[in-house]
């Protein structure tokens, strides 16, 4: 399968995910949903979050232009939330899953989406 096939079938075809986005711990966007964009600042924080997420916790998590308070960065995972919306950004082996929801989808479901996905790459490989 397609990153895009992942992205539009894995994440947000469950109906769990609104948009979404697969990055490279090395940069660069390998897919993303439509109207899903990741700058190169944001690319760049996210990857460093994971291993030092005081950034994230003071400034919060910035993802397709929009502000996210950090609830939780761990070298695994990373969660923010603004409002009824939200993101979770897994880490995998070559790349960093990006999930964005927002209300009525609550946070465990997404949450569960991305990690899921990520459990399965990181098993072959990726």
């Amino acid at each position: 399968m397609s990153w895009q096939g992942y992205v539009d079938t894995n994440l947000v075809g469950t109906g769990k995910v609104s948009q979404a986005a697969i990055i490279g711990l090395k940069g660069g966007v390998w897919a993303s949903s439509a109207g899903f964009t990741i700058s190169p600042e944001e690319q760049q924080a996210a990857i460093s979050g994971f291993d030092e997420p005081s950034p994230l916790q003071a400034n919060g998590i910035h993802v397709n232009g929009k502000k996210y308070l950090a609830l939780q960065a761990n070298p695994r995972s990373i969660y923010g939330k603004v409002g009824g919306d939200g993101v979770c950004m897994v880490k995998t082996n070559q790349a960093v899953l990006i999930g964005a929801y927002q209300s009525p989808i609550l946070p465990g479901d997404a949450n569960k989406v991305v990690e899921g996905l990520a459990d399965y790459l990181i098993s072959v490989g990726y």
